[in-house]
């Protein structure tokens, strides 16, 4: 049995002890009918690295050449949002692939495997500093698998759903996009994963699985690696993904 720990709230906090369990802005006191100054500025400073995340940029070269040490061919590709302000007024646009991708992708061999997308999303911060550290634990776990892998994919201005064409076109069976989240007072830097089989434009997000909040202080790479690796090799096997994949793993199987 886990032994627990009583702490002891600091006084006039009677909440502070949680601040170590979690980054919510809990506990964070008062000065007359007001919040400590400290506290505003603490605000401000993160709204301010969260608008920061919102307009950063995909570091392309960067992570290009990161990406070659896994031996696959690197697609560049764009949405149809031409700029960060069409990307952010038009989500729609984020969502397909402009002329040039859709080209770029018709000139590569049909791959029935999987497809592996890095875009930017809302925070190209996240994907910036996470998406290779989780493909180096990733990637070797799939070859060992004899998963056969299209090439790596790139996109500017992405949304969710634009996995869906880039897989259609390269004919992949499945497709996961490692995605910038929208960042939050307390988590700029997050990024999530989504999951989807026999993917195809047109599908709703319930065709989906999602691993969220990946980053130093959230859920670490190592889990997220675990746990998509996991749910890939699920949805391959039970050829199903979304609502219909259930996260089973760990549980005790009905005898």
């Amino acid at each position: 049995m886990a032994k627990i720990i009583k702490h002891k709230p600091s006084p006039g906090e009677p909440l502070s002890f949680l601040k170590e369990f979690t980054q919510a802005r809990i506990a964070i006191g008062a000065t007359g009918t007001s919040i400590p100054t400290g506290q505003s500025l603490a605000f401000k400073l993160a709204h301010a690295h969260a608008r920061d995340a919102v307009y950063s940029v995909m570091d392309s070269e960067f992570l290009a050449d990161e990406l070659m040490q896994f031996n696959l061919p690197v697609l560049h590709l764009h949405s149809q949002a031409s700029s960060r302000e069409q990307y952010l007024q038009r989500p729609d646009l984020g969502r397909l692939l402009d002329e040039l991708s859709v080209n770029r992708l018709a000139d590569q061999i049909e791959n029935k495997g999987i497809v592996l997308i890095l875009a930017d999303g809302l925070s190209a911060t996240a994907i910036n500093q996470n998406a290779v550290e989780l493909l180096k634990l990733l990637i070797p776990k799939l070859i060992a698998a004899k998963v056969k892998l299209a090439p790596l994919c790139l996109v500017e201005q992405g949304r969710v759903a634009i996995g869906d064409g880039i897989a259609a076109e390269l004919g992949a069976s499945l497709s996961v996009i490692l995605i910038g989240e929208r960042p939050g007072l307390s988590a700029a830097d997050s990024m999530g994963a989504y999951l989807t089989y026999a993917p195809k434009p047109g599908l709703r997000d319930d065709s989906r699985n999602c691993i969220s909040n990946i980053r130093p202080e959230g859920l670490p790479v190592t889990v997220a690696a675990d746990k998509l690796f996991y749910l890939i090799q699920e949805a391959l096997t039970r050829k199903i993904s979304g609502v219909a994949l259930k996260d089973n793993e760990g549980l005790l199987s009905d005898k």
